[in-house]
């Protein structure tokens, strides 16, 4: 199965938002590239028990590359503790292979049940402004290691790089906000890098999936989306300083329940 053109553009469309949104808001791209990869897989007759296999490992495989150029942007702002970054790594690259492991064995519709309560968790969290106070200090190497460990095992399970849960976590811990958030976006990279390679291992057995796959990882839409977002993001951070953020993270919030409710549609 291959890619016809208008998937292609599709595929751009989707890149450019994600990016873009990623940058103004500062929220995962994978909280819409999934869901959106979700319907488009299933619009192009893709193998219905594999659909959220293939839209997860995708969406990691992405992630890859607008991390990057993330990470790039916060270290020169001196943003990123990579002490932190350092001791939180093994946690995050073990529990997202377990995690992309276990993914396997899930049928697609437990798999699409859990990125919806996932995204009724953060759609939540935003529409509340709900936020951490800071009370601990940043843990041991142990306790990074176990961290990282459930943040890696739940990012692999909804296909996100993690910010959702170390941002909160990382301030809970008395990090700076601004050091916060750039340090989770230096953890987005093992998450996504260890990701991709257990979608890859663990679909590589399967004879179902489509031509362009390797793996759960489907490499045109990793190719589109990834150009298009790497673009984008920048500009998205640009007008962060310029537009009402707070509001907008509402209005995308919303956006995210409404999302919900569609996969719950589908599900039942």
């Amino acid at each position: 199965m291959s890619a016809l053109p208008i998937h292609m553009l599709e595929y751009v469309a989707l890149g450019v938002t994600a990016g873009f949104l990623a940058g103004m808001l500062g929220v995962g791209g994978g909280l819409i590239i999934v869901p959106v990869l979700t319907y488009m897989f299933a619009a192009q007759n893709m193998p219905d028990q594999y659909i959220a296999h293939l839209a997860i490992g995708t969406s990691l495989a992405t992630i890859i590359f607008t991390s990057i150029s993330s990470i790039s942007t916060h270290h020169k702002h001196s943003a990123v503790n990579w002490t932190i970054v350092g001791k939180v790594s093994p946690g995050i690259i073990i529990g997202t292979l377990i995690g992309s492991y276990c993914a396997s064995s899930l049928s697609s519709n437990f798999l699409k049940g859990f990125f919806v309560l996932f995204l009724l968790y953060v759609s939540l969290q935003m529409l509340l402004d709900i936020r951490p106070k800071s009370h601990y200090r940043i843990p041991g190497a142990a306790g990074l290691l176990g961290a990282g460990g459930i943040i890696g095992g739940l990012s692999s399970l909804v296909g996100i790089g993690g910010g959702s849960m170390s941002v909160p976590f990382l301030i809970w811990c008395n990090l700076p906000a601004h050091k916060a958030v750039g340090t989770s976006a230096a953890i987005g990279f093992p998450i996504a890098l260890a990701g991709t390679v257990g979608y890859i291992i663990n679909g590589m057995h399967i004879a179902k999936l489509p031509s362009l796959s390797y793996g759960f990882v489907y490499l045109p839409a990793v190719a589109w989306i990834s150009f298009a977002s790497y673009i984008t993001a920048p500009f998205g951070a640009r007008l962060a300083h310029r537009l009402p953020v707070p509001s907008l993270k509402r209005v995308f919030a919303g956006f995210l329940l409404i999302v919900a409710i569609k996969l719950i549609w589908g599900i039942i």
